[in-house]
């Protein structure tokens, strides 16, 4: 049977179309120049890594893909480490699109005693008003930091020689890596407010995604703040000893949106959802020029917009120091600003 030229030419442009769609796809997943140990002492590695991707991460994590697809998640690559006479070392790699993704699967979890992996480390922080590690170890679990990847390495049962195998594993991650600066919206929270309010630093947390929000402070089953992957934000709480002896605690919550009119338009969706009970006469422009202040329950809420920025305070004792905590936030912001146009 004879084919056309016609067919022929045909069929080419398609396997040439197929193979251009593969090559993006190959394209868009993140290489690695990381070199793991092939051995640490009785334990050796696989000669290849089993990728996973937003398309299966639910197949290899029931139940907890939405914390890491709620990033700027690219592809994990999954090692086992075996062993004979030792139980299994797992190795995670955690490819993101930026080192500000990295840090916020880190920031969830501050626990453990911090580790040096490298010299760089050592001597690395995130900025001049809040330092925080790129390495935390814990119980035979390992969290790291490094460039635009976060790591897990986890020995299935902690020993002397497992650690020391951890460790050395978390080393050959982090070599060669760079260490960014952490996201420029954690650099806004000040660390005191007047010396009565301490920012708990060991609680701050960024993220992007309503559902990762929610597992650190439960706001709502809707995204009522229209929080997305073009969204940065960051919450954490600030806390004074009362004289009593008594520990109150503030939750901040900061949110730099793509642009002023999608802040805005957040601010009335939450307005919206969360304070019905203020709905009437509300405007979300009323909040650009100073802050609003609502009584909720036994606390006070309080919000402002600064350009593509939205802060909001939860569960404050009185309207004052809601009044400060936002101020102090949204000051630092216009110090930044006003140092960019210098």
């Amino acid at each position: 049977m004879r084919i056309s030229s016609k067919a022929v030419s045909s069929v080419s442009i398609i396997i040439i179309l197929i193979l251009a769609i593969l090559a993006g796809v190959i394209l868009k997943m993140k290489t690695t120049a990381i070199r793991l140990p092939e051995t640490l002492g009785p334990w050796t590695k696989p000669d290849s890594p089993q990728i996973v991707t937003s398309a299966n991460i639910f197949d290899y994590m029931d139940g907890a893909g939405e914390l890491y697809i709620g990033y700027r998640f690219n592809h994990l690559e999954v090692y086992e480490y075996t062993s004979d006479s030792q139980d299994d070392i797992l190795v995670e790699l955690y490819f993101m699109d930026t080192s500000d993704d990295a840090f916020g699967l880190l920031s969830l979890d501050w626990g453990g005693e911090p580790v040096a992996l490298s010299s760089a480390q050592e001597n690395s922080s995130t900025s001049s008003k809040a330092q925080f590690s790129r390495a935390l170890y814990g119980e035979g679990l390992l969290r790291i930091w490094s460039d635009e990847l976060y790591a897990r390495v986890m020995a299935y049962r902690e020993t002397p020689e497992a650690k020391e195998a951890v460790l050395t594993i978390g080393r050959a991650i982090a070599a060669n890596q760079k260490n960014l600066p952490g996201p420029e919206i954690v650099e806004f929270l000040s660390p005191f407010i007047e010396s009565e309010w301490r920012l708990r630093k060991d609680r701050t947390r960024f993220f992007r995604s309503y559902l990762v929000l929610n597992s650190i402070y439960y706001i709502s089953p809707q995204n009522i703040l229209d929080l997305d992957l073009s969204v940065d934000a960051v919450t954490a709480p600030y806390e004074k000893t009362t004289e009593s002896g008594d520990r109150e605690r503030i939750r901040f919550l900061l949110v730099k949106y793509i642009d002023p009119d999608s802040a805005q338009q957040a601010l009335g969706h939450f307005h919206e959802a969360f304070l019905p009970e203020y709905k009437k006469g509300f405007s979300a422009a009323s909040a650009i020029q100073e802050p609003l202040f609502f009584e909720v329950e036994d606390s006070w809420l309080g919000y402002r917009l600064h350009g593509s920025y939205l802060a909001i305070v939860f569960d404050c004792p009185d309207q004052e120091s809601a009044r400060k905590i936002i101020h102090h936030n949204i000051s630092n912001i216009k110090e930044k600003e006003e140092t960019i146009e210098k």
